[in-house]
């Protein structure tokens, strides 16, 4: 978390606080605004949990409007177990160096959580990486899905090259997906996503969803591991 946003969500916690907590609980227990704020000062360390606290409720809402449609694959477009009881959704775009270097721990937590369903949103948002989005989504409809996310991370960056030799090294039929690449179903499913990353206040890829969770970057294997743990209150 940068520290503007850091600094944004403590004082949202503190307006919270003096607007909710003062007006009401903190009043009917005979403590006023004086008397918070010196609480406060004299324990500073609560700040940062009520930051992360509002951090977390905020979150919770944005996830809580969207959680039926971003949770629902487009058909084909899922690593992992497709029956998993475990899920996990992630907003992705080949050109984007963060979403390349989590592949190896995405593909080691799969490897280790044998439950795990993990969603793949194709969200398109640098520069050349359209084209491979949609030539990937054209894949799923291929039965193709995994193994060309596969091997367009390992040719990027995604060129109109590098995007036909992963479609051709995966076996895909190149004239039906750039026929499907085209149509009004991907067309749909890329401003989809689009709108949901902006529903749930991604900035940028890779961006993640848990039955409980939003997040962004890349955190590592046990940062995805303990994003699948329900969230202590």
């Amino acid at each position: 978390m940068t520290d503007s946003l850091k600094s944004s969500l403590l004082g949202a916690a503190l307006a919270f606080v003096f607007g909710f907590l003062g007006a009401a609980a903190w009043s009917y227990s005979g403590m006023g605004d004086a008397r918070t704020r010196a609480y406060l000062l004299e324990n500073p360390e609560l700040l940062p949990q009520m930051a992360d606290a509002y951090q977390r409720a905020e979150a919770e809402k944005r996830l809580a409007s969207v959680k039926g449609d971003v949770m629902d694959p487009f058909p084909g477009a899922i690593l992992g177990n497709p029956n998993g009881t475990k899920t996990l959704v992630e907003f992705t775009d080949y050109n984007c160096p963060y979403c390349r270097a989590s592949m190896g721990d995405l593909t080691k937590l799969i490897e280790q959580e044998p439950e795990l369903k993990v969603v793949v949103r194709e969200w398109p948002i640098f520069r050349g990486s359209d084209l491979a989005a949609r030539m990937a989504l054209a894949a799923a409809k291929q039965g193709k899905y995994a193994e060309f996310h596969d091997a367009m991370f390992r040719l990027s960056p995604a060129t109109p090259e590098s995007i036909n030799q992963a479609a051709r090294e995966v076996g895909m039929d190149l004239a039906q997906a750039q026929k499907d690449g085209a149509s009004p179903e991907i067309e749909q499913e890329l401003a989809r996503n689009y709108s949901l990353a902006q529903q749930l206040g991604f900035t940028g890829t890779p961006s993640w969803v848990t039955e409980h969770s939003i997040f962004e970057g890349a955190i590592g294997l046990e940062g995805l591991r303990r994003s699948l743990e329900p969230v202590d209150d």
